[in-house]
């Protein structure tokens, strides 16, 4: 019978119900003319591109094919092939950036004293208007720099294509809910504003006095728990969500409202994480995927949606034997890359589906689903006789002779019992030798019988050296289903190779009891 491992992260409050997860792997649908519905596609890893000052990167930025990086208090621009950052001066702050440009100013919102680069002069200073007094969020419509300041209700503008200018007259409250302001982001040449409890839209009126005022109507009570959770994907906005009710929802824009996007299960394990407002969030598209990335600092972990099928998935650091939050902190599009910057360090990598570790560290990826279709199981006790795993096979990056230096040559079997070398006159000979991982990958299988609350020993299946794509993945002899009548499986890997699984394949035996 087909196993149903296709499939996202559902993890529920009681793992009894749901304990699907889907870390460093992604669901692909597939339309028309494949093998099933879709398959499970390993994340991206992490390919090096350059140091950039001694981090962490706090954000990046690209306006007229330059890109700009902050890295620690640092603002240096970076020339691709090679990477080289040229220091270009301080700024401000410890935690996220928000940049944005009128085609010859930058402006780098630090959360408080903020700056403005030039790229005529190539000259970075601070803003030093009197009248400015910080800056959270920052956007740009039709030649003004739009921003927050921090603490307040305020949303100030700049001069027309001066951002070092601020009049003391050009600002507006929020004032449609009493909330504190968080933060705003320019889309479709309207601004939103976001608070606490509540989000209202404004655009250019052309006023002489002040240019932005309130689009009647669009407002909502749903407000924003993160600063720099707000991002734009998929002709839309993405954002961690709070108001009067709760927090801990994600949502996209529709319209002038917010659709809920994230899950029940999503949901339960965002509410734990305690502190929510140091949310990160940054959108970016590869191979037809709109991702929307939800960093936890705090926590310690990340969340990822993808807009193409909907649905949620982990993406992790391992270290240490534990999975920790993925070490991008921000993103840009540089160089046709697309770079995302190190959380600790001076790292900037690119995105590459086709590296399988980050940056020389292990990417471990896992499925763990339940064994039996949902409404299948008849709380009768089955005997679990093998499981394969339909994957692509023959993804190792060498082919290995164990009798090489003999001169014995022929087909490798792979049995429970042994693995065994068939010579050309058919003979089976037994043979032990060590193969690295590299050469013929491993996938690793545990299971529980209690729902998911405690786990088996690791067993191991090989993926079959490079070229070996007839080489099954399969495990025997699972044993028996236990007094809950219930199995999860998992299956897990860390060697740097390609992962496709397009199913699994569960031969069982029910019994009357």
């Amino acid at each position: 019978m087909h196993s149903p491992i296709l499939g996202s992260s559902y993890v529920t409050r009681s793992v009894n119900a749901a304990d699907n997860r889907c870390v460093n792997l992604f669901p692909e649908a597939i339309p028309e003319g494949g093998k099933e519905p879709g398959f499970l596609n390993r994340a991206p890893g992490l390919r090096l591109l350059g140091e950039v000052g001694t981090g962490p990167i706090r954000g990046m930025y690209t306006f007229n094919n330059v890109g700009y990086v902050v890295s620690g208090n640092g603002f240096f621009r970076v020339t691709p092939f090679p990477y080289v950052a040229s220091y270009l001066g301080s700024v401000s702050g410890s935690g996220p950036v928000i940049m944005s440009d009128n085609g010859t100013q930058l402006f780098i919102a630090c959360n408080g004293p903020s700056f403005i680069y030039n790229s005529s002069t190539n000259v970075l200073a601070s803003i030093t208007d009197p009248d400015f007094e910080g800056a959270v969020a920052v956007g740009y419509l039709d030649g003004y720099f739009v921003f927050n300041q921090p603490n307040s209700q305020k949303v100030w503008v700049t001069s027309l294509l001066d951002g070092s200018s601020v009049d003391p007259l050009d600002f507006a409250s929020a004032e449609a809910s009493p909330d504190k302001l968080v933060t705003l982001i320019v889309d479709h040449r309207e601004v939103w504003l976001f608070g606490t409890n509540s989000v209202e839209v404004w655009y250019n009126s052309g006023s002489t006095d002040f240019p932005l005022a309130r689009i009647q109507g669009a407002y909502n009570e749903i407000g924003c728990a993160a600063a720099y959770s707000v991002a734009k994907l998929d002709n839309g906005i993405f954002w961690l969500g709070s108001d009067a009710r709760g927090r801990g929802i994600v949502y996209r824009a529709n319209g002038y409202t917010g659709t809920r996007v994230s899950t029940h299960a999503v949901e339960w394990q965002i509410q734990q994480y305690g502190d929510l407002s140091d949310a990160i969030g940054y959108t970016y598209q590869q191979d037809g995927h709109a991702f929307y990335v939800l960093i936890f600092p705090s926590a310690n972990t990340t969340w990822v949606y993808d807009v193409a099928t909907q649905s949620w998935h982990e993406r992790a650091g391992f270290y240490n034997g534990q999975f920790t939050r993925h070490r991008s902190n921000c993103f840009a599009t540089f160089g046709n890359e697309l770079v995302v910057g190190d959380y600790e360090n001076g790292n900037v990598y690119a995105f590459d589906l086709n590296k399988y570790d980050d940056n020389g560290a292990p990417q471990k990826w896992l499925r763990s689903w339940r064994a039996l279709p949902t409404g299948q199981n008849n709380l009768t006790r089955t005997a679990q006789h093998s499981l394969q795993l339909d994957c692509e096979s023959g993804v190792g990056l060498n082919e290995v002779d164990p009798f090489g230096e003999t001169g014995v040559s022929g087909d490798v079997l792979l049995t429970e019992s042994g693995d065994f070398l068939i010579t050309e006159n058919g003979s089976r000979i037994a043979i032990t030798y060590e193969i690295t991982p590299m050469q013929n990958p491993t996938v690793v299988l545990r299971w529980s019988d209690d729902g998911g609350h405690t786990w088996s020993n690791e067993h191991y299946s090989r993926m079959g050296s490079i070229g070996n794509y007839q080489t099954r993945v399969f495990w025997r002899r699972l044993g028996m289903s236990l007094k809950l009548r219930d199995r999860v499986y998992e299956v897990s890997g860390t060697d740097p190779v390609k992962i496709a699984i397009m199913g699994a394949n569960l031969l069982l035996s029910p019994t009357n009891v």
